[in-house]
């Protein structure tokens, strides 16, 4: 796999301690009324520098991010931020419910080599969907004024020995936490500083010729590496210089802890929409069934659907009637003219229908002249529900957006794994891995 780098971590409180008032959740899942939310408890929160104007889905004007500059340094020379003496990695543990369960997801943060997405003999790193140009904007403006990495990438290694996943728990066995922070969602984070260069070596060897999937963190891997472009643009770069690498917490496919979750559609913007239109358009395409006006049980809906049929089973819901229904396409591969070169399990992810099928095929030509619709992604049914009701979320929305929602189902493990493998890209927002990485326990400088 690429090589992995132990690294001088900024850190707030040395990496000691609690630190829940300074951490924050990532830049791309944060509203402006929870980034306001979260200065206003502690104005030293790392999400004044990380969000330093929203929405972060598209390029900012240039003075926002000078100032996240030229607060990134003045918190550097006042000593709320310290970079490390000594290199380092840090075992991280993240405490949570999903879907009724308790999950302990545990991985390691390091630096890895800053290399082009792609498959390479001994391990390459892989991407798995597609991404928008907008964050990628935003994000290089970002590093490019504070000289950092403020937030590290979710990347997952096969690990089907166990090897490194068994290091990663083992240190967090024999000794307590070095810091932790709860920023009240439900989510306990811990870290463990690691420095013993035997402990690292060993964690390097375990990750000996495995590939890294990026989980999370697609625009801001690729910010990475057009950073360093404009490095090398102006001049020679060092072989160790540290933007040749790129900050991740890296976890197991083997860990107990790995949880995905959807990420929905919402749809707006069709100039000629109506669920009755909707309807017509779809004929011959899909199968549509109502299932009632409570969009608390669609998923429920769904899943009793299911096993009734072999196809992929969509929910449906429409706002303004909030009426609840559930799709099956009527062929059995119904993307196979549109992609005949795909795998077939990339045609049938409920990602793949919900943007080549509903989308690409029915609401843009059909219902809104061909022009794109315009999109939010929630995670859940409740925030679908809010962004029906005008609320601008960091999933997007805002009011009098919400036409039609597309409810599927998690994107299977091993459909990542294998389609990234196959070298093919997955839709935008294809997987939701839940929870997010904190942004602030580490901080990977770049100068």
């Amino acid at each position: 796999m690429p090589a992995v780098h132990p690294f001088r971590a900024v850190q707030f409180q040395q990496g000691k301690g609690d630190l829940s008032a300074v951490i924050a959740p990532p830049y791309d899942v944060l509203s402006k009324t929870q980034r306001d939310a979260l200065v206003a408890k502690d104005p030293r929160n790392i999400v004044a520098l990380d969000l330093p104007h929203t929405p972060a889905k598209e390029l900012g004007p240039p003075e926002a991010y000078a100032r996240a500059g030229d607060s990134y340094r003045a918190m550097l020379k006042s000593g709320t931020l310290a970079r490390r003496d000594k290199p380092a990695i840090f075992a991280y543990r993240q405490t949570f419910d999903f879907v009724g369960k308790r999950f302990e997801r545990c991985g390691m943060a390091c630096c890895t080599e800053a290399l082009a997405f792609g498959p390479r003999p001994g391990g390459g790193i892989l991407p798995h969907e597609e991404t928008f140009s907008g964050p990628k904007e935003d994000r290089l403006a970002l590093m490019k004024a504070t000289r950092s990495q403020l937030s590290p990438i979710f990347g997952i290694i096969a690990d089907e020995a166990g090897t490194a996943t068994k290091l990663v728990r083992g240190i967090m066995q024999t000794q307590p936490p070095t810091a932790t922070g709860n920023m009240g969602d439900g989510i306990t984070h811990e870290v463990w500083t690691i420095e013993d260069p035997e402990i690292i070596r060993n964690y390097q060897k375990a990750l000996a010729a495995q590939d890294i999937f990026i989980a999370d963190g697609h625009h801001r891997y690729n910010t990475a590496l057009n950073y360093l472009k404009t490095l090398e643009a102006a001049g020679p770069v060092a072989a160790d210089h540290p933007a040749r690498r790129i900050m991740m917490v890296l976890v197991g496919m083997s860990d107990p802890g790995l949880a995905i979750g959807p990420t929905h559609r919402v749809l707006g913007g069709m100039k000629d929409y109506t669920f009755d239109a909707f309807k017509l358009a779809a004929a011959g395409l899909l199968d549509i069934t109502p299932s009632g006006g409570d969009l608390s049980k669609i998923e429920s809906a769904m899943a009793a659907a299911a096993r009734a049929t072999t196809r992929s089973v969509l929910g449906l819901y429409d706002f303004k009637t909030r009426q609840c229904y559930t799709c099956t396409p009527t062929a059995d591969d119904p993307l196979a003219a549109m992609f005949p070169a795909k795998p077939k399990p990339w045609r049938l992810l409920d990602v793949a229908l919900a943007q080549y099928l509903i989308v690409e095929r029915i609401c843009q030509p059909k219902l809104n002249a061909g022009n794109p619709v315009k999109w939010a992604f929630p995670h859940s049914v409740g925030e679908v529900a809010e962004i029906g009701s005008g609320l601008e979320t960091g999933s997007g929305g805002g009011t009098g957006f919400a036409q039609l929602a597309v409810i599927v189902r998690p994107t299977p493990l091993d459909a990542v794994r294998d389609i990234s493998r196959a070298n093919e890209l997955m839709p935008q927002k294809s997987t939701f891995f839940y929870p997010k990485l904190a942004t602030g326990l580490f901080v990977n400088p770049l100068d």
